[in-house]
């Protein structure tokens, strides 16, 4: 590699940058961008969480004691927001440059999966630029460094307080392998689990916890192993096998085990960490009232053994739980102050500032928004969701090229996300740029061929360039996909109606009110109705329309003159 050097010849040689996953998540990237960062500490900076994720050499402070760690995992899929920060932070560095330079990388067919991904998202980004990456998949041998199993439990651990779960599962597997001795070995087995949940492979996790409950008697062991199956069967084990009967006793089990721990704090934290799972499952089932009594326990258990300012992610925990039973409660302003404490207890939490902009959103107080939306994407760093909800707000603020950057941002971290591809397309159709919407929707297509939003939103497309045949075929296998899509009936159905068939609209429409409380298909059936000369249904429509909240301006003066010109007709003499 030739980089951009400060001594007066002008450039400083380079040896390639090995990747072998040996070195650990992102081994080659992490020297790669430190290097750059080294380079261009102001502009490093502006992309300091997301380096520092990469690269933990380049952040300064002091590493968190063991207690201290994050309680809630990242998610697999912040990897890729770390890779896309990262190729924005190295196309940055690349805009300097006055002459092309080539990046060598070795064992890039051995690289760990956070490693791969990066050296993808560097070579979307840095496509046709001056700075050029070589991507060997040979290069030296690289030796398996020699570890003892308390260096791989550190290993472990890390691993999972950064999210890097390909890599983490590897070392528990390796660890299982080489020790003999009990706690070590449950270490490596819960680690292992917890990575394969995040990795959606909770099956395999469920697996785990039932041999261990095979080969133990240590009622910590067991204990942890209890509370944990829970966790699989209310949240990570598929939709179709996830149960809530099964998660509540396992979390009885649990809860039973840890009244019999020896030291009484550790006895109170346990308890009531365990206890917020049996909260969670009386939320979901209806009861938000005992699910809060159970939280504000939680709370006054964690004021009776806790110092003030002791374990403050603990109490945000459970002050962020109490803040959502809030509003499953309807209670937005207890909810957004239960936030307004979260964030005070724990700022560097992205989830949080998300949360609290939504309940700025639903009150008014988009400035609000924004400014959590900002802090979100900064901590997060560049949060897909939160990138996704700004860009919504922009667009209702009148900023629609600003709400285009924001999603095509969400789009370059997760190509999957379905709506972003369409509130881009929906943006693109409102500029009438139907080659951009038809271009991005079908890219979407590309990954996800069968997705009947994406189907829908391409009908339309096509009806707006007068394709009725084309678009009545798509929006017919959206509905195929999907016979709940409310969009697809009410788009089929104003195809149908310009094709000159209303009594087809109109069994459409009849499927989208059935399915959807939206002005649009109450409108539109009343056009169809209109259409046939029955008035009386029409204009009935148009005024269940009319009552409906925040409507739009626009339709509002559509419905209110189609509303006139339905009484009118009705009215008229036969004949006349």
């Amino acid at each position: 590699m030739v980089l951009v050097g400060r001594r007066k010849a002008g450039a400083v040689e380079h040896p390639p940058f090995d990747c072998h996953r040996d070195h650990g998540p992102y081994a080659g990237v992490d020297s790669f961008l430190t290097t750059l960062a080294h380079d261009r500490p102001r502009l490093a900076a502006a992309h300091a969480v997301e380096l520092a994720a990469i690269a933990p050499g380049l952040d300064p402070s002091p590493r968190r004691a063991a207690e201290e760690q994050p309680i809630r995992f990242h998610p697999a899929r912040r990897t890729a927001a770390l890779a896309y920060g990262a190729a924005e932070f190295v196309h940055a560095w690349a805009a300097g440059l006055r002459t092309p330079v080539t990046v060598h990388f070795v064992h890039t067919a051995d690289a760990d999966e956070t490693t791969a991904e990066l050296l993808a998202a560097l070579g979307r980004r840095l496509a046709d630029g001056p700075l050029r990456l070589a991507l060997h998949t040979d290069g030296p041998p690289t030796p398996v460094p020699a570890v003892r199993p308390e260096e791989l439990r550190a290993a472990l651990g890390d691993s999972l307080a950064r999210g890097f779960y390909h890599h983490a599962a590897r070392v528990a597997r390796r660890g299982r392998a080489i020790t003999h001795d009990p706690g070590l070995r449950w270490s490596f087995t819960t680690g292992l689990a917890t990575a394969l949940a995040a990795l959606d492979q909770a099956s395999e996790a469920l697996q785990l916890y039932a041999e261990t409950r095979t080969t133990t008697t240590d009622p910590k062991i067991l204990m942890s192993a209890a509370y944990a199956t829970a966790m699989l069967y209310a949240r990570h084990l598929p939709p179709a096998e996830q149960d809530q009967g099964a998660a509540r006793d396992w979390l009885g089990r649990a809860i039973r085990l840890a009244a019999d721990l020896p030291d009484p704090r550790q006895r109170v934290l346990t308890t009531v960490f365990y206890e917020q799972g049996v909260a969670l499952l009386d939320s979901r089932e209806g009861r938000p009232d005992r699910a809060l009594a159970t939280i504000d326990s939680g709370l006054s258990a964690l004021a009776a053994v806790l110092s003030p300012g002791e374990r403050p992610q603990d109490w945000a925990r459970l002050l962020h739980n109490r803040a959502q039973v809030h509003l499953a409660l309807g209670d937005r302003q207890r909810a957004l102050a239960g936030l307004d404490e979260v964030i005070e207890r724990d700022p560097g939490n992205c989830e949080y500032y998300a949360d609290r902009a939504a309940l700025h959103r639903a009150a008014g107080r988009d400035r609000d928004a924004f400014d959590d939306y900002a802090a979100a994407i900064r901590l997060g760093p560049h949060l897909p969701e939160a990138y996704y909800n700004r860009a919504t707000l922009h667009d209702e603020h009148g900023r629609p090229g600003k709400a285009r950057e924001d999603l095509r941002r969400v789009l370059a971290i997760d190509p999957r996300h379905v709506d972003a591809r369409i509130a881009l397309a929906n943006l693109d159709l409102g500029r009438a740029a139907l080659d951009d919407a038809e271009a991005g929707v079908r890219a979407g297509l590309a990954v996800s061929p069968d997705e009947p939003q994406l189907l829908c939103t391409l009908g339309l497309i096509r009806s707006e360039r007068g394709d009725l045949a084309g678009a009545d075929d798509l929006l017919t296998r959206a509905l195929s996909a999907d016979p709940g899509l409310a969009e697809a009936w009410t788009n089929r159905a104003a195809v149908r109606f310009e094709q000159g068939d209303p009594a087809a609209a109109l069994a459409d429409l009849d499927h989208a009110i059935a399915l959807s409380a939206a002005p649009e298909p109450l409108f539109n059936r009343a056009t169809a109705l209109l259409r046939l000369g029955r008035y009386a249904e029409a204009e009935a429509d148009l005024t269940a329309a009319l009552a409906l909240p925040d409507l739009d301006a626009g339709l509002r003066k559509e419905i209110r003159a189609e509303l006139a010109r339905a009484r009118t007709a009705a009215t008229a003499p036969v004949g006349g």
